[in-house]
């Protein structure tokens, strides 16, 4: 009796099938309906329309060939980008854009790491911030003008597999993209990556003592790092700039008068303006300073402290004559 099955193929098949099918939609496509499959993360918000422009420039010009969007679960990257990347970062990308080599650095967490002028100034001329660069320049993006109507329509096709509430743009917004260029785009959309995901960084010892402290080669390392990463907003010699980026070699550090440990400027250094309020100094409340914890080497970070004490003591041998 247990063998007349298998002396009818027809029936066989039908019942194979059924049992398949039956199984693939238990074990496949029942679960992708599940909202527990779907995770997103409670600080993650849609793209406006201008990054989700910004996207679109992105995948045309291929940069996912180059950089990738994951930080994978290795010590190595933890370290450098902060926590490996997690599924409900990624609940509005269609499709995804986690790239596979790196050729230039991971953009996962790239997101207020760096002031919009700064991601102008490198897609201008990137060597000009990153000397050994190899990649090509955007600036031609400067002169290419958002279509509103375009990004209108991907924007509410991407809308459409979501909850209204979550792509809430008007009409109002997309008529806003008429004077918006490709960089305007790209630039907020590189704002955005990594936004939802919680940063904190560690500022170490407050009072821990420069390792490198009156080494010659560490001040003409520290020079090179400080032109390539510093020069930019605090000049080429720690002088800042007048109401807007602070001296790094007058009397005053953070709005208060007075010098702090090496310790506290590789905090700051590290962890940018998120160290304040460890540090205990609020400086400028509108000030934005960039972290190079994930950038920078430890030794480059002191290396760069090391400068600016040998920038200081000529300002202060200066100052005596």
């Amino acid at each position: 009796m247990a063998g007349t099955i298998y002396r009818k193929p027809i029936l066989f098949s039908v019942v194979a099938l059924v049992v398949i099918l039956a199984g693939t939609v238990a074990t496949m496509f029942y679960p992708m309906l599940r909202k527990d499959m779907h995770p997103r993360l409670e600080a993650l918000r849609a793209y406006t329309p201008l990054e989700l422009a910004g996207r679109d420039v992105y995948q045309r010009e291929g940069c996912m060939g180059c950089h990738t969007q994951t930080v994978r679960p290795l010590a190595s990257e933890v370290a450098r980008y902060g926590d490996y990347s997690k599924a409900g970062e990624f609940a509005y990308d269609r499709p995804h854009l986690w790239g596979s080599k790196r050729t230039g650095p991971d953009l996962a967490r790239e997101g207020g790491l760096r002031p919009d002028d700064w991601h102008v100034r490198h897609f201008r001329h990137p060597q000009a911030l990153v000397p050994r660069s190899n990649m090509p320049a955007y600036a031609f993006l400067e002169q290419a003008k958002l279509d509103p109507g375009s990004v209108k329509a991907h924007y509410r096709a991407l809308a459409s597999l979501y909850a209204p509430a979550e792509f809430a743009a008007q009409d109002g917004d997309f008529a806003a993209l008429a004077d918006k260029t490709e960089l305007d785009a790209l630039v907020a959309y590189m704002q955005w990556l990594g936004h939802a995901v919680p940063r904190e960084c560690q500022v170490g010892d407050l009072a821990a003592v420069n390792p490198l402290a009156g080494r010659r080669e560490a001040v003409q390392r520290g020079m090179a790092v400080y032109a390539n990463n510093c020069a930019q907003c605090h000049g080429d010699h720690g002088e800042g700039m007048a109401g807007a980026v602070p001296s790094l070699i007058d009397e005053e550090f953070l709005a208060q008068q007075g010098d702090v440990p090496d310790g506290t400027y590789f905090g700051l250094i590290s962890c940018g303006s998120d160290a304040k309020k460890k540090i205990g100094r609020p400086g400028d409340p509108g000030g934005g300073m960039t972290a190079f914890g994930g950038q920078l080497a430890d030794e480059d970070i002191w290396s760069v402290i090391s400068f600016i004490r040998s920038q200081q003591e000529h300002e202060r041998t200066e100052s005596h004559h």
